[in-house]
């Protein structure tokens, strides 16, 4: 049987700093049917420097002479604020789920709050520190891969590793590299981290997808792979669940159209409902990947097979020929296939032309 794909509503900063327009994205992944509803957590002021400007696509969908600081500072969310949103997600029945970007917003979810679930976000994956304390949260760990390199997914790994392998801090990068020859290391990664493949773009081009690297980040580390969305539509959504995808994280927002940096790549409610249902779609056609029929085709095949049948009359006692015979649809128990082992047989009574014929008019008495 398939496991079941986590669906992700990354509502993020797409609440624009309103604490209600928060709860109503929360209502809106609820009612679509995701599994979780995530934002983020984060301080400014510990995330981007003042004289930082913005990304490319940020200047595009906000004002472009803001600095990223001021644009962070407009979206944070309040302590109050993730609480109200984890009451209302207990409420709607949707799990919450935040992205940590700074140490102090990681503690706070993981010891304030006490989420068992965390997002990384792809910025973090050579960010040393914060690996090493989302390690040691107890959370279990989605972690994004966008901007990465196979090798820096590796080393990310191994401070994860270390994390939940050993105390104390590091004593150098090496210590990543070692702790990863101890298969107790990897069957703890296993146990605590889910990888995200992801194309840091917003959006991104399909053309830049790359889902093959679902398949390569499976199979070089053995963990649970899934994929983080920042394409316009549902398409390659779909085709990673398809390709093995365990998780499914997409953008979404009330309106495409409202002023901030991420609701043009993101989908509205009713896409993100779509994108639900699709995805169980997906999953209930993936099958167990044996090949034979079910009880629907088996149903089917005396309707649609096709059996020995004479193709013209047959006198008693004529030695078959294969010019005798033809294939059709006559729910006949001698399949097409065997058509030439009735080649050669004897007639053992007249067979119009149409008779559905059986092994019993058959014989072998030449």
């Amino acid at each position: 049987m398939n496991s079941r794909t986590i669906i992700i509503a990354e509502a993020g900063v797409n609440h624009n700093g309103d604490t209600a327009l928060a709860l109503e994205l929360v209502d809106r992944a609820a009612e679509a049917g995701a599994d979780f509803v995530k934002f983020q957590t984060f301080k400014a002021a510990k995330l981007a420097s003042k004289s930082l400007s913005k990304a490319a696509y940020q200047k595009v969908t906000t004002a472009a002479e803001e600095s990223q600081f001021e644009m962070l500072s407009r979206l944070e969310l309040s302590h109050e604020a993730h609480r109200a949103l984890i009451d209302r997600c207990a409420e709607k029945g949707i799990a919450f789920l935040s992205t940590a970007f700074d140490l102090e917003s990681l503690g706070f979810l993981a010891g304030d709050l006490g989420l068992k679930t965390l997002k990384l976000g792809s910025g973090e994956l050579t960010n040393g520190p914060i690996l090493l304390a989302a390690a040691r949260s107890g959370m279990r760990l989605f972690v994004s891969t966008g901007m990465g390199s196979l090798a820096e997914v590796e080393e990310a790994l191994g401070v994860i590793a270390f994390g939940l392998m050993r105390e104390g801090a590091p004593s150098s990068r090496a210590d990543f590299a070692e702790i990863l020859l101890e298969p107790a290391a990897w069957e703890a990664l296993r146990e605590r981290v889910t990888l995200l493949h992801c194309t840091t773009e917003y959006p991104a081009a399909v053309e830049d997808t790359n889902l093959r690297a679902i398949e390569t980040m499976r199979q070089a580390f053995g963990l649970s792979v899934g994929y983080s969305d920042h394409t316009e539509g549902n398409a390659m959504s779909i085709a990673a669940v398809a390709r093995g995808a365990s998780v499914i994280e997409k953008h979404f927002t009330l309106d495409r159209t409202m002023d901030g940096p991420d609701h043009a790549a993101s989908v509205e409610p009713d896409e993100l409902a779509r994108l639900v249902r699709d995805i169980r779609a997906v999953e209930a056609g993936m099958g167990t990947g044996i090949k034979q029929p079910g009880p629907a085709e088996i149903r089917n095949r005396a309707s649609v097979r096709k059996c020995v049948v004479a193709a013209r009359a047959i006198p008693a006692g004529r030695i078959i020929q294969a010019e005798d015979l033809t294939a059709m649809r006559a729910a006949g128990p001698i399949p097409a296939i065997a058509l030439w082992d009735c080649v050669g047989r004897r007639a053992r009574r007249d067979l119009p032309e149409d008779t559905v014929l059986d092994w019993d008019v058959l014989s072998w008495d030449v």
